[in-house]
């Protein structure tokens, strides 16, 4: 009788834990409830690497978006992110995105830095000003090879 009282007890800790990390999930991916009041804007990017949908859209540092979908211009060959901000953050319309790294090991994010126009971006609008990935390896490589050349 003992070990039944101990196994559903050790069962109902499985299950609370089950249950935290379920809503630990659905805060941080954005299903809960207030999701609705949010506007989406555009930005073209020459490379957006390591940036996926559901990625974060950051403004010093803090979440107040994310990636809702890349697609690529066939005219312009740039990778076309629609951003979801939420609804109570207003940009103004000279403020400019970039994808940024979260560490070595970490993934990309999108970084808006916000600019000092009186006008607001509107729900569709693009920003303007964007700053693609940054290739780590590309970087590496090029520091070896200006290494070799100034030799």
């Amino acid at each position: 009788m003992a070990s039944s009282a101990a196994e559903t007890l050790i069962g109902a800790a499985v299950i609370a834990v089950a249950a935290g990390f379920l809503v630990y999930g659905a805060q941080t991916a954005d299903l809960g409830p207030g999701g609705s009041d949010r506007y989406e804007l555009k930005a073209a990017f020459r490379k957006v690497e390591g940036v996926t949908v559901g990625s974060d859209v950051k403004i010093a540092g803090v979440k107040v978006g994310s990636v809702s979908s890349l697609e690529l211009d066939a005219s312009t060959y740039q990778a076309v992110a629609m951003l979801s901000i939420d609804g109570s953050v207003q940009l103004p319309d000279d403020s400019d995105a970039a994808i940024q790294s979260e560490g070595l090991l970490g993934g990309n994010y999108v970084a808006i830095t916000p600019g000092g126009s009186d006008l607001m971006l509107a729900p569709g609008e693009e920003i303007l000003y964007t700053q693609g990935s940054v290739n780590l390896m590309d970087l590496v490589g090029r520091a070896i090879s200006s290494a070799g050349a100034s030799e």
